[in-house]
This record gives structure tokens, C-alpha cells and sequence, in this order.
């Protein structure tokens, strides 16, 4: 199962499609991140990210980002963000 920060589901999804103005490819894109398992922002998470945003200088939603995808072993991060090239211990698919 995928896993979702909330946090960044506009960013990540919902905007593009909506700033095009295509109302149905904003419905496909939301039916199939409701089939992704949301992932709550816990104090280790959070400890994690401030680590990363310390350390790489990161922005402080790359950052959450990065330690959410790290905290669920998750097999890469999907991304068009070239910040996240400083995280290597994550694999980033951009």
C-alpha cells in the first residue's frame, strides 16, 4: 500500500489539474490517492524532519516530506523537486 503525507496533497496532486481548469482528471488523480494509506505527522517524524531541514538545509515541507517517506520504508519518493537530491538515504524519483 502507498503511503500519503496530507500535508502536501494539494501540491502533489490536486493543483495542477485544478489550475488547468480539468475538473476529471482531478477526480482521477483523488480516487486514487484514497486508496493510499495517510500517514500521520508523529513527534518522530517531526524530530526526523527537523534533523534533515537542519543538516540539508531543506525547506521545511521537503523536509517532512523526506522523513514521512523514510519513517514507512517507503521504496522511493516520487517528486519533480530537485531538493531532495541532498537526501541520500531515500530514493528519489524525479
Amino acid at each position: 500500500m502507498e503511503s500519503l503525507d496530507l500535508a502536501n496533497l494539494p501540491e502533489h496532486a490536486l493543483t495542477g489539474p485544478l489550475q488547468a481548469g480539468d475538473e476529471a482528471l482531478a477526480r482521477r488523480y483523488r480516487a486514487i490517492l484514497e486508496s493510499w494509506q495517510p500517514v500521520e505527522l508523529d513527534v518522530d517524524i517531526a524530530e526526523s524532519a527537523a534533523r534533515l531541514r537542519a543538516s540539508l538545509r531543506l525547506k521545511l515541507a521537503d523536509a517532512v516530506q523526506a522523513a514521512t517517506a523514510l519513517a514507512v520504508n517507503a521504496a522511493a519518493l516520487v517528486t519533480h523537486d530537485r531538493d531532495f537530491s541532498r537526501v541520500t538515504s531515500l530514493r528519489v524519483i524525479a
